[in-house]
């Protein structure tokens, strides 16, 4: 398979490529298939974690929950971001504690706070006064931290206003908190997924640090910051190393946070996306013109069943044939359903072999975050995108 392949894809070692490859050499699949190197993703947590230094790492369950990853980190000593009631389950069944878990979704059902809360789940997010109230009603004198909104990110995928707040609306939520007999520790964001280079964090970290001096001016005692996601993966544009990019985050959030006295990180993309590949197949490979210079490939997986990701083509895959030593050019890639949304690249094409053909087995390079937990349960009757742990 591909024998220009380099020792490195990304900050991926060779070890990981060469257990990854030799599984895919003895193994077929007769669906798109991920699969995950489980010694990859601890090698990851511990980059991560060593430059993050004294910060605390909450894995974003969201970006792969599969149960043999959640138990590896439990067991590694990461904590956990969950978005859900079932979220939650799947952290607390592998082992996690508590305390250990943060219900960091600010959009949350009142029946499901209440439960949380007597799980012992002691810390939720929130961006809106009937949140505050919600929490106040079911999990009386939780701790809450107020997520703010980032207005300006350079991020490959900057997050919409869906969540968080502004300047003066995050400053009297703290009050209302408070008078709710709720414990307001701090604030939390999300610079953007995939923000590539650690510097561009600084803009987003200015106009936060300001509003946190404003809070405390107004008398808040606030004790923690949560910093959200953001760590990149390889996508075909250079990141830096993960420690070091992690180390230089850290290094300007105490610039400009010199007092609080905990820091929260949740990395979920950054921690599992490059321990992951798609075995794939093409299922066809035609033109809608004679005139036309860009063939069509079509594959067994698309938007719907797990490349969900490739929406505004912001996060660009990377590709692999048996075929690459031969001629290149230019095609736009599909997915297989009936609809018309299903179309993974055209803006910017992908250079693929002039041989490729149905049948032939394409590699979806640095697919494991996002990717199971964005597959649909069988739209069009194509199967949901299978996953495989080595």
């Amino acid at each position: 398979m591909n024998a220009h392949v380099s020792p490195m894809v990304g900050s991926i070692p060779s070890t990981t490529l060469d257990r990854l490859d030799a599984y895919l050499a003895n193994h077929s699949f007769d669906k798109p298939t991920l699969i995950m190197d489980l010694n990859q993703v601890e090698a990851q947590y511990r980059a991560l974690k060593s430059g993050l230094g004294r910060a605390t790492i909450h894995y974003a369950v969201k970006a792969n929950p599969a149960r043999q990853i959640l138990s590896r980190l439990a067991t590694l000593g990461s904590r956990f971001d969950a978005a859900s009631r079932a979220e939650i389950e799947m952290c607390l069944e592998v082992g996690a504690h508590p305390s250990e878990i943060s219900f960091g979704n600010t959009i949350k059902r009142a029946s499901d706070i209440a439960w949380a809360a007597n799980q012992g789940i002691v810390l939720f997010a929130a961006d809106a006064d009937e949140e505050l109230e919600k929490l106040a009603q079911n999990a009386p004198g939780a701790s809450v931290y107020i997520r703010l909104l980032v207005d300006v990110s350079q991020a490959d995928w900057p997050l919409s206003r869906k969540f968080g707040c502004d300047r003066d609306t995050a400053l009297r939520l703290l009050g209302l908190a408070k008078s709710l007999g709720l414990n307001a520790v701090g604030f939390s964001f999300h610079v953007g997924s995939q923000t590539r280079r650690a510097e561009m964090w600084g803009p987003t970290l200015d106009t936060l640090a300001a509003i946190w001096a404003d809070a405390r001016n107004a008398g808040h005692a606030l004790t923690m910051l949560n910093i959200g996601g953001g760590f990149p993966a390889f996508y075909g544009e250079d990141i830096d190393a993960p420690t070091a990019y992690a180390a230089k985050v850290i290094e300007m959030v105490e610039a400009r946070f010199p007092h609080v006295a905990h820091i929260m990180a949740e990395p979920g993309r950054g921690m599992v996306a490059e321990a992951g590949v798609i075995a794939a197949e093409v299922l066809l490979v035609s033109r809608k013109s004679d005139r036309d210079i860009h063939r069509w490939v079509y594959l067994d997986i698309g938007r719907f069943s797990g490349l969900a990701e490739t929406e505004g083509e912001a996060i660009r895959y990377q590709f692999e044939t048996p075929r690459d030593a031969d001629p290149s050019g230019p095609c736009i890639v599909a997915g297989p359903s009936c609809d018309s949304a299903d179309v993974l690249y055209e803006k910017r094409t992908v250079a693929l072999p002039l041989t490729l053909k149905s049948g032939d087995r394409v590699l979806i390079r640095n697919t494991g975050a996002y990717t199971t937990t964005y597959a649909s349960v069988g739209f069009n009757g194509f199967p949901p995108l299978d996953l495989v742990v080595i």
